[in-house]
């Protein structure tokens, strides 16, 4: 290879490096160095420039190293709110977060008929659900060209991404999404105390892979494993908080945001990454639950309506990102929302291993109150987990009627579900569920819940403050927090309920006494000139929609983003001026405010 198209920052495996060869990089370097090297410097400094570094600090015994920064003691931590900071998500027909919320507000239904390249519908349905191997819903929901992976933004080989499973590509892209959305550049997390939680259950991708002995390699056993989908986010970003997928089926995602709230709380993470996926890739498991009767015949979840009868499959993925409040404010974070406080318990010996207990979603929902320390009353809204079975939702209901009508106030409680737009999602369930009640607290209002044309009789919403909220309402920000609850129950027994409260409502900054800029730099890169020229035509459609000043565009795009080797500048003194320089460079245009070209990241 030309030296100069090497990256110092790529490990030594990328570039072809296996065990025998750096081994034999160590020898060559003691004969170059003269001095006794350790054999193992290749996996303890694993890239040019962390090994280049390191041995010129141990040539320079007079040069020190600044230490990490120490563990705080979890006494520190305790019953402090978590800030949410950034997010994103791919759900049906909703690519991000604004899209989704565009999706809820106007009660869209992303329901479909399964895509012709998943499988044959019409050769596994049957409208008889006693037929063996035969699915009885042609319906769910469904994204868009999960097979497709930007191998190169990522620096991984064609090879291994064939075989990694989709469900840790769309981690990959949502993650790196989410911190962007948080204002963090990624490469700046690495060697922080950044954990990973991810909500993970299905192995559709592996049935296709392992069923075919020729199909198996190298890569097949990372690809697949669920432990990877989270250690793969650590390792691609140099993280060194923990790191775990976590399974308890519906309730995965939630369970991982709860497990994340107590590693922030306990001092062991500073930041934590937490996303739940969820693919459909094969029939098999599809087959099971209509063997089973828990799939809507019709595909939808008509949750709380008295013609439920199941749920409908979906897929999608969610990543949050979470931060200690204090440091969240210290930082200058833009707070979305705070998580005030969360509890995960199992239903026990209930009526049958997958049968729902509601003792025992009272009790999860109590536990999370009181470790948020807000009071029943306090709560304006429920995003239920509301699967839209005729035995769960009566449970359910009951469970809140138990909890939240505690005979203090006759405030209206409105409780809604987004598996009635997307489906059931499964181990990303929770983790849409939240999304959904943040976006809610941002743009002030409160989602319709479709499918509702005659209640449940057995809700027995009578005398409470319960109402299911058909339409979209006002849910306007006060100087008294607004709180919302958020449940997510595996169908194993594992239940998780989380508490969310508004951002804080924080004293506007003093205005800086430096004159202000007649004029700004605007710098956007990418890793390819198609990819600068994508990220161009979405930044001016945003600056259109958006119209803020040109100073706070260029300080975001300049310093939260990670800079890459295309890049392109623009002066401009107002956001019309930076839209015009965009439009240019989209349109092959040369104009005096605008410069590109190649830049090496190192």
């Amino acid at each position: 290879m030309d030296a100069a198209s090497i990256d110092p920052r790529q490990p030594f495996t990328y570039y072809g490096l296996g065990s025998v060869q750096a081994v034999s990089l160590t020898g060559d370097l003691e004969d170059f160095l003269d001095r006794k090297l350790a054999p193992t410097l290749a996996w303890d400094y694993p890239t040019i420039e962390l090994l280049a570094n390191h041995l010129a600090s141990y040539s320079q015994p007079t040069k020190t190293v600044s230490p990490p920064a120490p563990i705080q003691p979890s006494s520190k931590f305790t019953r402090e709110p978590i800030a949410i900071i950034g997010m994103s998500c791919r759900f049906p027909k909703a690519a991000n977060p604004q899209a989704f919320w565009d999706l809820l507000r106007n009660g869209v239904d992303a329901i479909s008929e399964v895509p012709a390249d998943r499988w044959n519908v019409d050769a596994f349905y049957s409208s008889d659900s006693a037929t063996p191997g035969k699915v009885t819903s042609r319906w769910g929901g469904f994204l868009e060209n999960v097979d497709l992976f930007d191998t190169h933004f990522f620096g991984i080989s064609p090879r291994e991404a064939a075989r990694m499973d989709p469900q840790q590509r769309l981690l990959l892209e949502v993650s790196w999404e989410a911190l962007e959305n948080a204002f963090i550049p990624p490469a700046s997390l690495a060697g922080t105390r950044t954990g990973v939680f991810v909500g993970i259950s299905s192995n559709d991708y592996s049935r296709l892979q392992f069923d075919d002995a020729e199909k198996i390699d190298a890569y097949a056993g990372t690809g697949n494993a669920h432990s990877i989908a989270a250690n793969r986010l650590s390792y691609f970003y140099d993280l060194r908080g923990p790191s775990m997928a976590i399974d308890t089926a519906c309730s995965s995602s939630l369970v991982a945001a709860h497990l994340a709230c107590q590693s922030l709380q306990n001092g062991e993470s500073d930041l934590g990454v937490v996303g739940g996926v969820n693919l459909i890739l094969t029939p098999e498991l599809t087959i099971t639950f209509s063997q089973a009767r828990m799939l809507s015949p019709d595909g939808r979840c008509k949750t709380f309506d008295a013609s439920a009868d199941g749920y409908v499959r979906g897929e999608g993925c969610g990543v949050i990102i979470l931060k200690r409040m204090s440091d969240a404010i210290r930082d200058g974070d833009n707070i979305l929302a705070l998580i005030r406080g969360s509890a995960v318990n199992q239903d026990g010996r209930s009526n049958g291993l997958t049968a729902p207990n509601g003792l025992a979603q009272q009790d999860v929902i109590r536990q999370a109150l009181s470790n948020a320390q807000v009071a029943p009353h306090q709560i304006n809204y429920v995003e239920a987990h509301g699967t839209g079975t005729p035995l769960g939702d009566p449970i359910e209901m009951a469970s809140l009627h138990a909890v939240l009508d505690d005979g203090q106030t006759n405030g209206r409680v409105l409780v809604g579900s987004v598996k009635t737009n997307i489906g059931h999602l499964e181990s990303a369930a929770g983790i849409a569920g939240l999304i959904k009640s943040v976006l809610a607290m941002q743009h002030e209002a409160i989602p319709p819940h479709l499918h509702l044309k005659e209640v449940n009789p057995y809700l027995s919403l009578e005398n409470s403050r319960l109402e299911i909220g058909t339409y979209l309402r006002p849910w306007k920000r006060r100087e008294q927090p607004r709180f919302a609850g958020v449940s997510s129950f595996g169908f194993g027994g594992t239940n998780a309920h989380i508490i969310l409260s508004d951002a804080p409502m924080l004293a506007s900054s003093t205005p800086s006494e430096n004159m202000e800029r007649p004029r700004h730099i605007f710098a956007l890169s990418a890793k390819t000139d198609s990819s600068l020229l994508e990220l161009a035509e979405q930044t001016s459609i945003q600056i259109e929609s958006t119209q803020l000043p040109a100073s706070d565009y260029s300080f975001t795009a300049n310093t939260t983003r990670s800079h890459f080797e295309h890049r392109l500048t623009i002066q401009a003194s107002t956001p019309a001026e930076l839209k015009a320089g965009l439009d240019a460079f989209i349109s092959n245009t040369n104009i005096p405010a605008l410069s590109t070209g190649h830049a090496k990241t190192w």
